[in-house]
């Protein structure tokens, strides 16, 4: 499997993300500058955290304007694994790939320490390898992680098992401690906490290799070729 990390100007979690792909997991992976016109021959698509164009406007937004943008939208409408990690879900909430919007943090602080998650929904390529209801460990870093949507948003992120990930405790203010969410297809996740930081136990915690491994997996149980 090769993944694509996206790289805009502020990025400044891609290599972290490289590594959890090529050392952690152990598959192909390239760095693609935002100004790529193709994605081609790329089989998952990884937006990492960082500050894309110093978070001016709104975190996200001028982000989501980026040449490559044009591609990633292609690429997760067609189906193709998209994940993206903090200002990652930021670009991606921008650029209409999930519902809803961040806003500060309800400390107005920027928050950066491991946090307690659980997992609400392990029937999805990015959960599969984590037991349902399981509480993992994954570190934040993000002063704009509050998540908002409105309330017939709410009850479609519900009643379709949208919701993936939520805080254990209430740590940035995100409604009903939204912590990830996908799309409806299910090819598209936002998360504001960090797996990429994650990979190995010399970090704090692996539980975040598991998701990369939930990718994989899926991947490969997809592309089986029947004799």
């Amino acid at each position: 499997m090769k993944f694509a990390v996206i790289v805009f100007p502020g990025s400044n979690c891609d290599a972290d993300m490289y590594h959890a792909i090529k050392d952690a997991l152990g598959e192909e992976v390239d760095y693609v500058w935002h100004t790529e016109t193709s994605l081609e021959g790329y089989d998952g698509i990884l937006l990492p955290g960082g500050f894309s164009y110093g978070d001016y406007l709104r975190s996200g937004a001028i982000a989501r304007f980026s040449p490559v943008m044009n591609e990633v939208v292609k690429a997760a409408n067609n189906g193709v694994p998209t994940l993206g990690v903090c200002n990652g879900f930021q670009v991606l909430l921008e650029a209409g790939l999930l519902p809803g919007a961040m806003q500060r943090n309800e400390q107005l602080k920027f928050i950066c320490r491991p946090v307690e998650l659980v997992v609400e929904n392990n029937e999805t390529m990015f959960t599969s390898a984590y037991e349902q209801g399981e509480t993992i460990t994954i570190p934040v870093a993000h002063g704009e992680g509050n998540y908002f949507c409105d309330d017939e948003t709410l009850a479609e992120l519900e009643a379709n098992k949208q919701i993936v990930f939520r805080y254990v405790d209430r740590v940035n203010g995100s409604r009903e401690n939204i912590a990830g969410i996908m799309n409806k297809q299910g090819n598209v996740l936002g998360m504001m906490p960090h797996p990429e930081r994650a990979v190995e136990d010399l970090l704090g915690s692996s539980d975040g290799l598991r998701l990369f491994q939930s990718i994989l997996r899926n991947w490969r149980e997809s592309h089986v070729v029947t004799p």
